[in-house]
């Protein structure tokens, strides 16, 4: 019967949805009885532990859902391989104000000088920050956006898409859109102009978008949304990738 408090404060602890508390109350108990902590104190450091657990826990499940293909931060990222890039800039940008805004992000350079890290450690960055964020290229939104009109689910798959405060739209301008496909990707940043933030990289600048919207109206129309509150980020220079080949063969 000795075992029937513990049985009962283990079940309570997991209908309270405590999980730290249940594995840690044991050990901090013994530690602060060593150390003459009342128990007050006692039950602050467990409240403590088990909000700093929650917490890690929320930012998991926001990396989870925001389908990154890998999970980069900026402290991995090497701005002294593209000069050109705005350090400070970027830094600022991982300070999320700008979502609060519902402001955009544009990265624009050639292949390889690491756009998608940036986007991605902004994106991590926002998620630690308590910010539900989405990842996806141009072409995958294209296609599964194409798809979900055929089979007639196109409002919900625009809803979840307006449900994020950050949407990432990778790779912009490396496969042209047909024109459905372009009227799809315009109808859906038109939503979320001055609702929601979005981040784009796109390996074209702005006079060659044309080629990828197949039309100067539709791509005037909405370079005039993505624009209008924007923060550019000038990423030219050598490949970011090639440099740190380069620098991992030397090595």
């Amino acid at each position: 019967m000795s075992d029937a408090p513990e049985i009962l404060l283990a079940h309570h602890l997991k209908a309270l949805k405590l999980p730290t508390f249940l594995r840690e109350h044991q050990k901090l108990a013994g530690q602060c009885a060593a150390e003459g902590v009342d128990h007050v104190r006692y039950l602050a450091r467990l409240v403590e532990l088990e909000l700093i657990d929650r917490e890690r826990r929320m930012v998991e499940r926001r990396i989870k859902a925001a389908k990154f293909p890998a999970v980069k931060s900026l402290d991995s990222f090497d701005f002294a391989a593209i000069p050109k890039l705005n350090k400070m800039q970027v830094l600022e940008l991982a300070r999320c104000e700008w979502i609060g805004r519902r402001e955009n992000v544009i990265a624009l350079g050639p292949s390889g000088t690491g756009k998608t890290h940036v986007a991605l450690g902004i994106g991590l960055a926002a998620c630690q920050k308590g910010l539900s964020v989405g990842f996806t290229t141009a072409a995958a939104l294209v296609s599964e956006m194409m798809e979900a009109r055929d089979e007639r689910r196109l409002l919900r798959l625009q809803k979840q898409m307006a449900g994020y405060k950050l949407l990432i739209i990778d790779e912009l301008g490396f496969v042209p859109l047909s024109k459905t496909g372009a009227e799809l990707l315009f109808e859906l940043i038109s939503q979320r102009y001055e609702r929601g933030s979005i981040l784009i990289t796109s390996n074209l600048p702005f006079d060659e978008w044309t080629e990828t919207f197949g039309s100067e109206r539709l791509t005037g129309a909405l370079l005039d949304r993505l624009t209008h509150h924007v923060s550019i980020l000038e990423m030219n220079g050598q490949s970011y990738r090639l440099a740190q080949s380069r620098a991992r063969k030397a090595g």
